[in-house]
């Protein structure tokens, strides 16, 4: 190997050590980058950075992403899901694990209106794992299902996720939306599948609802609070994503479209105020700005690693892998899946990604196709232990009587659910491909 190839591995090993010891992910990027790459040519490298940085900063589709996380920090600052986990509860709380089901169908809808993983799992951890243990469910089946639930969000559009994997992919938002409705949904099927399928066999482990508690609620009012709670947020999720699928709106305008539906939704509420008005901009600014630090950061690591030759060195790497294309395919999405031990979805997705897309590209793999497999893969590593975020979150909310082993045992059911669905659509691609070419994405 050349000097160069010797400086992108390095490169690679010194952004893992300063993870490791603590140093914030952007600037771990950056610093790594700036280093090994002036090493490797000096400032020659980087006369094409500013470019790149400003491509990152005008891109017309990344104004999405501001705005689809107002839209969602506006509806989970709302309270929006507490009253939609009573609601849905009450719905599927008559049969042994509705609980559990009700749960996931949540974790649906929030994920589809809110896309935050950690405001999701913290609030149902709040609101339902009390009530699921008061009910008899074992802790770690409860801690699992809150813990799934939560993590639908990342592949169930509008999703950063998606919106992020169009760019690197180079596919529109609106065709990695399509592609992933099925497959998200399939996977909330799954997850249902095999909770009322465990209830059947075992139904003392997820008892029903009690009768008296469900009287307490008429079916008039049920229906009254089924129409004035879950309706505007299905309506205001099909409105975003059905003008972006059916091509009436760009995803920028959707996304605008979204922030101003969640806002009157809110405001028609009664709980619009300026607080609450403030707490949503400046989650907002937070979030944003720290997508686009490592957005920017990850040009000049990717301008580094061309430079110096990586791409070769990867290129060199999968032949030594045996299988053809579905061998170096299943070798990416196994080295993904355990990187999402460390790292958080959006690090995998602009520094892993990119290392190994030229050689797909070059093999005339399918982009929508191997998108939605990054995207069900990076999903899993909210969910892995030991340092699967979804865990942290939950514990950081559970009972007292809810230990850090509980939650562990309790996902990796879950986790091998998501190992089955993956498998689906690595064995049926048209479960991906299929919603864009019916409607001509």
């Amino acid at each position: 190997m050349s000097l160069n190839e010797w400086l992108a591995i390095g490169m690679i090993g010194a952004f893992f050590v300063m993870l490791l010891i603590g140093i914030p992910v952007a600037i771990s990027i950056a610093t790594t980058a700036f280093v090994f790459g002036f090493i490797g040519f000096g400032p020659m490298l980087f006369n094409l950075l500013p470019s790149r940085i400003y491509g990152v900063v005008t891109n017309y589709t990344f104004m999405a992403i501001p705005l689809f996380v107002f839209m969602g920090v506006m509806l989970e600052k709302s309270k929006l899901a507490a009253e939609l986990i009573d609601v849905v509860g009450h719905l599927f709380g008559n049969v042994s694990g509705g609980m559990g089901v009700a749960i996931i169908f949540v974790g649906v809808l929030l994920g589809a209106a809110t896309g935050i993983v950690g405001a999701t799992i913290v609030t149902l951890g709040l609101l339902t794992l009390p009530t699921l243990l008061r009910r008899g469910y074992p802790k770690a089946l409860a801690s699992g299902m809150i813990c799934a639930s939560g993590t639908l969000g990342q592949i169930i559009p509008p999703s950063l996720v998606l919106i992020l994997l169009a760019e690197i992919l180079g596919e529109s938002v609106g065709t990695m939306f399509a592609a992933a409705m099925m497959p998200g949904l399939t996977l909330a099927a799954v997850y249902i599948i095999a909770i009322l399928a465990l209830a059947a066999w075992k139904p003392h482990l997820m008892p029903p609802i009690p009768a008296e508690e469900r009287a307490q609620m008429g079916k008039a009012q049920l229906l009254r609070k089924v129409i004035l709670v879950v309706g505007p947020p299905v309506g205001l999720v099909i409105a975003v994503l059905g003008s972006i699928i059916g091509g009436i709106a760009a995803p920028t305008e959707a996304a605008a479209m979204g922030a101003l539906g969640a806002l009157v939704f809110v405001a028609s509420s009664g709980r619009l105020s300026l607080n609450l008005l403030t707490e949503v901009a400046k989650a907002t600014l937070i979030i944003s700005s720290m997508v686009f630090f490592i957005l920017i950061s990850a040009q000049v690591f990717g301008l580094s690693f061309r430079g110096l030759g990586g791409e070769h060195l990867v290129a060199r790497l999968f032949e030594w892998v045996p299988g053809g294309e579905i061998g170096a395919l299943l070798f990416m999405l196994l080295l993904m899946f355990v990187l999402g031990f460390f790292l958080e979805w959006i690090e995998i997705s602009y520094i892993a990604l990119p290392l190994f897309l030229p050689f797909f590209v070059q093999l005339g793999v399918d982009m929508v196709w191997l998108g939605i497999l990054v995207g069900l893969v990076l999903q899993t590593s909210f969910l892995t232990p030991p340092f699967g975020w979804s865990l942290f979150f939950l514990k950081g909310v559970a009972p007292k009587g809810v230990t850090t082993l509980d939650i562990y045992l309790g996902v990796l059911p879950f986790i091998a659910l998501q190992f089955l669905a993956i498998a689906m659509v690595l064995l049926f691609p048209g479960i991906a491909t299929w919603l864009p070419n019916a409607i001509g994405w």
